[in-house]
């Protein structure tokens, strides 16, 4: 038996892209397209049994009919082609109230077929190819749907936060109890879990996480734990049951940078004991769109920075990369800078993301007026924060309360009118990249 697990694809993502001229589209759609198209291509060519997307189909709660439309295509020819989809509900899937849908609920009110969606901690039946095999789902939580208003009443953030984690851990203790020990089991989780390497994706989350211990999660009935939430790859327990990010499929922004992209490929026998039914893991990398930063310090003395710039450029791979360059120099060299040279050079990149100069003396960093008008706020922040190197923990702390302030000021009066006594704890997306 053969499991694809991805996650966080984030169909909507669309900064850092042009359109593209023959379909009228986003280049960046473009891309995140193409990496569903390699995990569908995969799956019907290497015998894959069941394709798991452990969160975040999505960017945000409100996808346009096209990405609907586009993402429907690719599960329709696994689909066809008799192979089950199981898509776990993430943050960035959940409505702002709870009475509403979510992003992917459209899949199971059509009952189309092989296509399964967690939205309920629970464990679900799945009949593949090579026989049953049952999925212990664990979605972003809603807050709602574990603790009471009475529960909660008089509660601090964080006394909602380890509440709702004593909540999950109870209840993923009990659905593994109720599994069938003679069929393959593996559990999904859109979570945050602690030790865990938090990349990128912190400008795409909002609010205060919910951490889970990986002990929570590594239970003995499953064969296999299969993560979403958080972007960078990272293989967080190597004994059985191995507990896995396979990470976004495309890169979001810069913090991402340097990490690789791809899916997890799990093979099981069935006829192998309780807890010794994994005999493969593979993580299978896929050519995602790169991302490049040009670092340059033009001393006191250069004659002609332009020039010292394009030779910087000239050492970086930047053919079809989105790419951002970065100037330290002293305020009597900035008035000898060339941008339309620098930019001339460039011409090779994808996209220019920016051209910021961080004059040394004044402790300033310019962007152009073309780059400052397309920026949203989270990514002005991260220029910002950037050019006074300002990283770790630090930054973590300025760009989270941010986010929080970013998220209050999108939900509007009403989003705070509805449950008054206590703090919301669900992390909800909204639009904070250039179309997180």
């Amino acid at each position: 038996m053969r499991i694809l697990h991805f996650s966080d694809l984030h169909i909507g993502v669309e900064n850092y892209g042009r359109v593209d001229p023959e379909t009228g589209l986003s280049t960046r759609l473009g891309d995140f397209l193409d990496s569903l198209d390699q995990v569908v291509e995969f799956s019907l060519n290497e015998g894959v049994d069941l394709v798991l997307l452990a969160g975040d189909a999505y960017k945000g709660r409100d996808p346009t009919q096209t990405h609907q439309r586009e993402f429907a295509k690719r599960l329709n020819r696994l689909s066809q082609a008799g192979i089950p989809t199981f898509l776990l509900v993430g943050n960035h899937d959940l409505p702002a109230a709870s009475s509403r849908a979510t992003a992917v609920d459209i899949f199971p009110t059509l009952e189309v077929a092989n296509v399964h969606v967690g939205s309920n901690l629970q464990n679900y039946d799945i009949d593949t190819p090579s026989g049953p095999l049952q999925v212990l789902a664990v979605p972003w939580p809603r807050r709602s749907a574990i603790l009471s208003r009475e529960d909660s009443r008089g509660m601090s953030i964080e006394e909602v936060r380890q509440a709702l984690e004593e909540r999950l851990t109870g209840g993923i203790e009990a659905e593994a109890q109720k599994l069938d020990p003679n069929v393959p089991a593996i559990l999904t989780g859109h979570v945050t879990v602690n030790g865990a390497t938090v990349g990128t994706e912190r400008s795409m989350m909002l609010g205060q996480d919910h951490v889970l211990l990986v002990s929570a999660l590594d239970r003995p009935q499953v064969e296999y734990v299969a993560l979403g939430h958080i972007h960078k790859h990272q293989v967080l327990r190597s004994e059985p049951p191995m507990v896995v990010y396979s990470g976004s499929l495309q890169r979001v922004d810069f913090s991402e940078e340097g990490d690789e992209k791809g899916f997890c490929i799990i093979d099981l026998d069935p006829s192998l004991p309780q807890g010794q039914r994994m005999t493969n893991f593979e993580f299978h990398k896929l050519d995602a769109r790169t991302f490049v930063t040009v670092d340059v310090s033009v001393e006191a003395q250069d004659v002609d920075p332009t020039a010292s710039v394009i030779r910087a450029i000239g050492r970086k791979d930047i053919a079809d990369a989105v790419v951002r360059v970065r100037i330290s120099l002293p305020a009597e060299a900035d008035a000898r800078l060339r941008e339309t040279e620098i930019r001339a050079a460039l011409e090779p990149a994808h996209f220019i993301a920016s051209i910021s100069r961080e004059v040394t003396e004044a402790r300033r960093t310019r962007i152009s007026p073309s780059e400052g008008q397309d920026l949203q706020p989270i990514q002005a922040l991260g220029l910002y924060l950037d050019s006074r190197n300002i990283e770790g923990e630090r930054r973590e702390r300025i760009m989270r309360k941010a986010e929080e302030l970013i998220e209050q000021d999108a939900a509007g009066p009403e989003a705070f009118a509805t449950e008054p006594v206590a703090p919301e704890v669900e992390s909800e997306p909204v639009t904070t990249e250039g179309a997180n």
